[in-house]
């Protein structure tokens, strides 16, 4: 399954996939087969940033 495009919809795909499935953005990257950077760098530019203690994406503000 390819990632999807709408950085909010990917806001909840990998904050689900992190909650339920993965200890880590590495590890989910990893499995998925996906590019760690773009993941973070999409979503940084939505106004995220990943939260290693929390193992998912929060709010900048």
């Amino acid at each position: 399954m390819a990632l999807p495009k709408d950085p909010f919809m990917l806001l909840s795909y990998v904050n689900t996939q992190l909650r339920d499935n993965f200890p880590s953005l590495e590890e989910l990257a990893a499995t998925l087969g996906e590019d760690e950077g773009a993941i973070l760098g999409t979503l940084e530019n939505a106004g995220f940033t990943y939260d290693k203690d929390l193992n998912r994406f929060v709010s900048k503000q």
